[in-house]
């Protein structure tokens, strides 16, 4: 289960505590669980009561993986908003026909759901690239208020990068939505710390109409750091765990992809050892950039090491020279398949467009 399944148990959890075994309703919401079917019954039995499910929308829906870590944890997808036509068209193929390909600016209304998740495009917060002044694009998260408001979830969460925490927006977000009537809290947490093979922190945000707002507690540890306080949790998860039974030979099946690279570059790649870099480079196979530019950039042309988590997965994974994506032992980037066990989508997860889309949806699956 990825860091979203595991917040979703928590919200779970928590949705039980308060509507388990009741089907009354709270400010026009009835309370259904689900328990083995993630298809949402017929109208009828939800009506009657007989069948108890919890209903989800997701905005900025992506490719589903925040979709996935709910279902994972019982609840029912039945409305999703997803601009790129190809993450919907994956989306659908996983979840049903429910997702609205279009841009959530021309929505203009919402249905109910028990819970909203949804991330909004990171890209005007991230670390990465240019920070442009008054970005569109961190506005987005106002559509997100707007579905609250409308629909009047039982519980919300939002998910981003690190940086919208402390933000203005993120904090103007959290102001709005308690103004809802939400008891609402955020924090960042690494998705090591619950049994992902990867290195990546995100802000998480909950808003609770049941109650105060309680986040899971860590599953896991980095084994270097166990003490009296944490000797009862997993060790974190390791790469080998996530890829390590792959053929180390891509078949071009199922999404093990391979690549052509030219014999320069398989070159260099025999010159990584797990664990380096772009610096155990011999002089004479180091572009001249790499050369000059001494600071930073530790991860590229890297190569991961077996038995630790994996770097943070982004979109162009499937290239070494952007970052620490060369296998842990085969001479060659990590394929598709390698990048989606990662970020914890199972092997039976169905993608659609081209091989550079669903490089897209995986890494842009937070």
């Amino acid at each position: 289960m990825n860091s979203k399944g595991q917040v979703a148990v928590g919200v779970m959890k928590r949705m039980k505590e308060k509507l388990a075994g009741s089907t009354h309703a709270l400010n026009g919401h009835r309370a259904f669980y689900v328990r083995e079917s993630h298809k949402l019954p017929p109208e009828e039995e939800r009506t009657t009561g007989t069948v108890r499910v919890l209903t989800l929308m997701d905005l900025f829906a992506g490719a589903g993986g925040f979709t996935l870590g709910f279902v994972q944890a019982g609840f029912t997808p039945v409305f999703a908003v997803e601009f790129d036509k190809d993450a919907a068209a994956t989306y659908e193929a996983n979840f049903g026909p429910h997702c609205s390909p279009e841009d959530i600016n021309d929505v203009e209304s919402f249905p109910p759901a028990d819970i909203i998740i949804g991330g909004p495009p990171c890209q005007g917060f991230s670390n990465l690239g240019a920070h442009i002044p008054n970005d569109p694009r961190n506005q987005l998260w106002r559509h997100f208020v707007r579905a609250v408001e409308q629909s009047r979830p039982l519980v919300f969460v939002v998910e981003n990068v690190p940086p919208l925490l402390n933000s203005e927006e993120g904090q103007e977000l959290m102001r709005e939505t308690r103004a809802l009537g939400y008891n609402v809290d955020g924090r960042i947490l690494h998705a090591t710390d619950y049994g992902v093979p990867q290195a990546r922190k995100r802000t998480i945000i909950i808003g609770s109409r049941i109650g105060r707002v309680v986040f899971p507690k860590p599953t896991h540890v980095d084994p270097k750091k166990r003490d009296l306080t944490t000797f009862h949790l997993c060790d974190w998860a390791t790469v080998r765990q996530a890829i390590g039974d792959l053929p180390l030979e891509p078949t071009e099946y199922s999404l093990h992809f391979g690549r052509n690279p030219t014999p320069k570059s398989l070159e260099r790649y025999k010159h990584i050892p797990p664990g380096g870099n772009r610096w155990n480079l011999p002089p004479e196979l180091m572009p001249e950039c790499w050369r000059k530019k001494t600071k930073g950039g530790t991860d590229l042309f890297g190569r991961l090491r077996w038995d630790e988590p994996s770097v943070t997965i982004r979109t162009e994974f499937f290239k070494p020279e952007k970052g620490r994506y060369l296998h842990p032992e085969a001479h060659r980037p990590i394929t598709h398949r390698e990048a989606a066990r990662i970020q914890g989508f199972p092997d039976e997860f169905v993608f659609k467009g081209s091989k550079i889309e669903i490089a897209k949806q995986i890494g842009n699956a937070d």
